[in-house]
């Protein structure tokens, strides 16, 4: 080989060699990137086993699994009133593989954290997903409380001798919350008795070793149907429960909230990521054998748009913060 064929030819080696360096340190297209998803999805439900949000997310997870091509698989992370999952979730590497499945108590929980100064993390920390159903807070007694509402209630309270005592699912949840408003509200006393979820306070409340208390409606609704507890009231209006009258009905409009479980995301999750896991929430909300499953246990389907869902935390968030900061609820 001559010496000017051997340039040549080393010239273009050399040129293919650094043609080669460039494509593979370019961003890939996006038709030629991961598609989502290629793995597994976990869903952190930020409350033990055997509730609500703990059902539901397991409905939704078994669905999800079937549409999108992968397993999708639920992690009960409990305590601090769900604000150690959400946590989790909130550091979790932004890719639409780790969701969390929240309920209303993610407003009162992480009002309380900020409140106090404590919190790991911020509401916009997370992007609104979708809401996978709406459930309605119930409020209940012990079948032993001489009252059939919660009118009832505040007038056997403020005669009884015997203390009382009114169960929630943590420190600056939803129900401490409601517990603290209806004691500012109407001068009744009861002593406060955090759990650790739903299921406990249900025992408990069932033992009689409290005597009022309550959660969203799905977590007690056949123990109310076979007369182990009495419902008092609902939050807001329930197909489930329609002769039990709602807190604004009885007198108590600062009681009325909605009850919703519903997923979101770390900050930071690309769009189309998010925009596909919306898609594929309403799809399954809207599936006829999942909406029989929630609506057997007083849930209402939604599947949200993901600004639907953001509207209703900021209305929330905005009505709940504010009372949380009064009553000085504060996540031990």
């Amino acid at each position: 080989m001559t010496s000017r064929k051997f340039v040549a030819h080393s010239g273009r080696r050399a040129l293919l060699a650094a043609l080669a360096f460039i494509a593979l340190t370019l961003p890939m297209p996006s038709h030629a990137q991961e598609r989502y998803p290629s793995r597994t999805i976990r869903i952190v439900v930020p409350f033990p086993a055997g509730a609500t949000t703990d059902m539901l997310a397991r409905l939704f997870a078994q669905r999800l699994s079937e549409t999108m091509g992968q397993s999708v698989v639920v992690e009960n992370v409990g305590g601090g009133g769900g604000s150690i999952g959400a946590d989790q979730v909130a550091k979790a590497a932004p890719d639409g593989y780790t969701l969390l499945f929240g309920n209303i108590t993610f407003s009162t929980t992480t009002s309380s954290l900020l409140y106090a100064k404590r919190a790991r993390h911020d509401f916009d920390d997370f992007v609104p997903v979708s809401v996978g159903a709406y459930v309605p807070l119930l409020l209940l007694a012990h079948p032993s409380v001489p009252a059939n509402d919660l009118k009832e209630f505040v007038t056997y309270a403020k005669e009884t001798t015997t203390p009382l005592f009114y169960g929630s699912t943590g420190p600056g949840s939803i129900l401490h919350l409601m517990g603290e408003v209806l004691k500012r509200d109407t001068g009744i006393k009861m002593d406060h008795v955090p759990f650790r979820g739903a299921a406990p306070l249900v025992t408990e409340l069932l033992s009689g070793r409290i005597q009022f208390g309550g959660d969203q409606l799905s977590s007690s609704l056949e123990r109310v149907r076979s007369g182990q507890l009495k419902a008092l009231a609902v939050a807001t209006k329930s197909a489930a429960l329609p002769n039990v009258p709602t807190v604004r009905e009885l007198g108590f409009p600062n009681l009325e909230l909605q009850g919703w479980n519903g997923f979101l995301a770390p900050k930071g999750t690309p769009e189309p990521v998010i925009a596909r896991l919306q898609q594929e929430i309403a799809a399954a909300a809207k599936h006829p054998e999942i909406v029989k499953r929630m609506t057997d246990v007083g849930a209402e389907p939604s599947g949200s748009t993901q600004e639907e869902m953001r509207e209703m935390l900021r209305d929330q968030v905005g009505k709940v913060r504010p009372i949380v900061e009064e009553l000085k609820l504060v996540v031990q």
